[in-house]
């Protein structure tokens, strides 16, 4: 994007503020609070209390995550698009080399009906696939948690071990090194080859190569002569069709 292409965004960008905060006032003068709107600007970190995240600067953080509180995320983890990690009453620790994927939530337990306080421990080298739910529980290094898993308090899944997709592990689980547990609620199912165990740590290292190209884009300004062929692109297509 040249000057030009700069100075219009910045004027656009003002424009729409003014408009904003005219339609704010209009709404004030005219005592109807129906047509008004709350703007939600999303934060990437966010304090709680007294606690901020505390990011490694060669961590990958998707622009739609959200990472609230008392959290800590290692040298070149990555939490993807829509994760959620909320560590408001208590601490969430996560690793180097760490994937968090797309639409996951991890949280914390400040207590439960035994009275325990479980904190979310997320080891080094792990991944936790998309949509999974991790609360108050432990993920030991080179683990693996399937899709859509869901992983209760006081749950330990200890180093190598895996948690098959769509799988409920109940509360104070623990799940030895080198076996697979699945389904509702979770049990033992097999134990885990060694190539399969190897794997962990190679799923882990594609992860962190992929999140840097994700880094590397998100950091970049979207170009107007891409933007532009993407648009003439649509209109050939729409025109195809039409004939």
């Amino acid at each position: 994007m040249g000057t030009l292409g700069r100075a219009a965004y910045t004027v656009g960008f003002w424009i729409r503020e003014t408009g904003q905060a005219m339609d704010r006032l209009g709404s004030r003068l005219q005592g109807n609070n129906f047509f008004k709107q709350q703007l939600s600007r999303h934060r990437t970190l966010m304090n709680v209390f007294d606690k901020a995240p505390v990011v490694a600067k060669d961590a990958f953080v998707a622009p739609s995550a959200s990472i609230i509180g008392d959290i800590q995320v290692g040298a070149g983890s990555s939490i993807w698009y829509g994760c959620v990690l909320r560590g408001d009453v208590n601490s969430i620790s996560i690793g180097s080399g760490t994937n968090i994927q797309d639409h996951s939530l991890v949280h914390v337990a400040k207590s439960n009906l035994p009275g325990k306080v479980h904190p979310t421990v997320i080891g080094d080298n792990v991944t936790v696939g998309h949509s999974a739910i991790l609360h108050g529980c432990t993920v030991e290094d080179e683990a693996f948690v399937g899709m859509k898993a869901t992983l209760l308090d006081g749950v330990v899944v200890e180093k190598h071990a895996m948690v098959a997709a769509g799988a409920l592990v109940r509360q104070d689980t623990r799940i030895p090194s080198g076996e697979v547990w699945g389904g509702n609620p979770a049990k033992f199912l097999r134990k885990l080859t060694d190539k399969e165990m190897a794997f962990f740590a190679e799923s882990a290292a594609n992860y962190k190569n992929l999140a840097q190209v994700h880094a590397t884009q998100n950091s970049e300004p979207l170009d107007e002569t891409d933007f532009l062929k993407v648009l003439q692109k649509k209109a050939n297509v729409d025109k195809t069709l039409i004939q």
